[in-house]
């Protein structure tokens, strides 16, 4: 794990650095076409310009970081087992690049298996930051992700490195895209011990009602992220669709891919995963961190396939229903991130349909270093 500090004069070195390696300047994501369609058959690839409307404004408010402090970004967002970390990888491998993950369960310790993180061969072949940097027994929120990924964005571009940001994390990835100072509004404990005794379905109805903008952008099965905008009201007085809004800055300077595959296909791709990390001892890891002391309740404990396999561990069943309890909750989220990725304004789409992840490689190298957004 490396991170870093690095100020405006390292930042802009590092940028210039970056333009001089063939990466080039970049002035921020713009709105392209609406929509992007259903992906292509077996073996197609199909890039489209996706992500909203074209209407989004983005204001610098009073919080926002200068947008030179910031080196360009390169992107790799998408679905969870697209292939996003082997093309990382391969960017990487010569070199001028490092990978920031933007992935909410790689972030603790001991949760290796489960999480699919890099292998000791793929660690010493390209430098990987926000991994492992949290105990599993502690919580982990989005100002602690931004001010580590700020922090190892700005040393990457001070060294003369590409920051590769990865992962299917979309709440991190818009952070960081965006800019501005996140709410400083502390953890409240009993208030959230409190709501998380009610139903998802009531929580999400009372967010409604209270702020139906948040509502509209939180999914009612993301229960987490429903009990933090309750706790911003009950804490501000102010719906946090509005601290969102004062708390936007600049948009900061990157390039935005978003892998994809067909949903058939995606679930293929999930189904070998899932059966890769039970043979690997996902079930003995999971023990080991309850023998350990984390709770069955830890925030890092209901990252997929953790989740499924504490409740199949209290309620008994057979390997073959744990992977497929996996397999269904991993392939209902790869749904919700294809939607949130849907509306990030200027994301370029590649559909891999079921090729290798590496087709995309040469399209990014190419778009990357010769398309210049204005």
């Amino acid at each position: 794990m490396r991170r870093g500090g690095g100020g405006r004069e390292g930042a802009a070195a590092g940028a210039s650095a970056v333009a001089a390696r063939g990466w080039g300047p970049w002035r921020g994501a713009r709105a392209g076409t609406a929509g992007r369609g259903r992906g292509g058959g077996r073996g197609q690839r199909r890039w489209r310009r996706g992500g909203g409307d074209g209407k989004r404004r983005r204001r610098e408010g009073a919080w926002a970081l200068p947008v030179e402090d910031f080196p360009p970004l390169l992107v790799l967002a998408g679905p969870t087992a697209t292939g996003k970390s082997e093309v990382a990888l391969a960017l990487c491998a010569d070199g001028a690049g490092e990978i920031i993950s933007a992935d909410s369960a790689v972030v603790y310790r001991g949760l290796d298996i489960g999480t699919d993180k890099p292998t000791a061969a793929a660690l010493g072949a390209v430098p990987h930051h926000l991994l492992s940097v949290r105990d599993p027994r502690a919580s982990f929120s989005l100002a602690d992700y931004r001010e580590l990924a700020d922090q190892a964005i700005r040393a990457c571009g001070a060294r003369g490195r590409l920051p590769v940001l990865v992962g299917g994390t979309g709440l991190y990835i818009r952070s960081v895209l965006e800019g501005g100072a996140l709410p400083p509004v502390p953890a409240q404990p009993d208030l959230r011990a409190a709501l998380a005794r009610q139903p998802a379905a009531s929580l999400h109805a009372r967010l409604a009602a209270a702020d139906p903008a948040a509502a509209a952008r939180i999914h009612p099965a993301n229960v987490r992220r429903v009990i933090r905008a309750l706790e911003v009201l009950a804490v501000t007085g102010r719906p946090i669709s509005a601290v969102w809004a004062d708390s936007a800055g600049q948009r900061r300077p990157a390039r935005v891919f978003v892998l994809d595959r067909p949903q058939s296909i995606l679930r293929e791709r999930i189904g070998a995963r899932v059966a890769r990390m039970l043979a690997m001892g996902l079930v003995a890891e999971v023990k080991g961190l309850l023998r350990e002391g984390v709770a069955v309740d830890a925030q890092s404990l209901q990252a997929l396939g953790y989740r499924q396999t504490v409740r199949w561990l209290a309620t008994g069943g057979t390997e073959r229903d744990l992977a497929e309890a996996i397999v269904t909750a991993t392939a209902q989220y790869a749904k919700r991130q294809r939607t949130w990725f849907r509306r990030e304004t200027g994301a370029l789409w590649i559909d891999l349909g079921a090729g290798p992840a590496g087709d995309a490689l040469p399209e990014i190298r190419r778009l990357w270093g010769a398309d210049r957004l204005r």
